[in-house]
């Protein structure tokens, strides 16, 4: 069959009078010949209906948000710089093209003089960041936001501590088993430690848990516990947090967070189970090898902020 000619002129206004020309030598056809009915005609895409976007209430656009919402590095230089204003004295900054970094919120992130490895450690994760921002290489960033977004006061910072002390309930220490063998070698090498050292330091002595019931703590224990988190500052508050939600418990991270624990030892004590079950089942490539580097960069992250240089 004869193909088309591709080049048609759009005449709209007399639609009976176009033609549809075949290859040279065939005949000419009318529109009514071969125009499609109107059911099956495109329908214009136009409407009388106006439509308002609605713009809702969220936190102000910082240097830090925006580069979490494009994902992109808009950036070409890092710099520190000391705070200049009277109440900032003595403070450090993160510059990114010369403008100061801030947390989420859109508060200032200073780094007060006590902390200054804290603005090194920021300004090379921002420094090494590729052309796609990569939000799980800033774990110092986002862990000095959240110790100025809120937790110096408030109902954050109660919220906060309300949160933690759930962990008591549930801690990976107190849930302990007779079986495998290496098992029990790995409790007693990391746990038990922990269960001295708390009564030693603080005179709390816990209960693990029995059988399929769930361990309780007494009144005084739980009362003495959240009092070492409510003199805690800011910092090792948040410090606290994110190490009790990597480890899954109370007491590991208040063993970090008191320079009872490295972050290593935090890492190996809240993984006793996995490494039982490496141990007699070998490793599962793209699982327990990524758990491994990714508690070690939370809790690192923890002992870093809480270190004064």
């Amino acid at each position: 069959m004869a193909s088309v000619a591709r080049s048609f002129r759009p005449i709209v206004s007399q639609p009976s009078r176009l033609t549809v020309r075949l290859a040279a030598g065939g005949p000419s056809l009318p529109a009514s010949r071969w125009a499609l009915p109107s059911s099956s005609r495109p329908r214009p895409y136009s409407s009388t209906q106006a439509v308002q976007a609605t713009v809702q209430d969220g936190p102000a656009l910082t240097q830090t948000n925006r580069a979490e919402v494009t994902l992109r590095r808009f950036w070409k230089t890092v710099h520190i710089k000391e705070t200049e204003t009277e109440s900032e004295s003595g403070g450090l900054q993160v510059t990114l093209d010369h403008r100061a970094l801030k947390t989420p919120g859109g508060s200032k992130l200073v780094i007060p003089a006590e902390r200054r490895l804290l603005a090194l450690l920021i300004a090379n994760e921002w420094e090494n960041q590729d052309e796609v921002l990569k939000q799980h290489t800033l774990p110092v960033t986002s862990l000095v936001s959240r110790a100025i977004d809120g937790l110096e006061e408030g109902a954050i910072r109660s919220g906060v501590i309300d949160q933690m002390m759930k962990y008591l309930d549930t801690d990976t220490i107190l849930f302990t088993n007779d079986t495998p063998a290496s098992l029990v070698r790995m409790q007693h090498e990391h746990w038990d430690p922990l269960y001295s050292w708390l009564q030693e330091t603080y005179d709390v002595k816990l209960n693990p848990a029995e059988g399929f019931s769930p361990p309780k703590q007494s009144e005084e224990v739980k009362s003495k516990l959240r009092g070492i988190l409510e003199q805690m500052d800011s910092w090792e508050l948040a410090a606290f947090e994110r190490a009790a939600y990597a480890s899954k418990s109370f007491v590991i991270a208040l063993a970090l967070c008191k320079g009872r624990l490295t972050a290593n030892q935090a890492a190996e004590a809240s993984h006793v189970e996995v490494r039982s079950q490496i141990e007699q089942w070998g490793e599962v490539e793209d699982t327990h090898d990524v758990d491994y580097q990714d508690i070690r960069r939370a809790l690192g992250s923890v002992a870093c902020l809480l270190v004064k240089v």
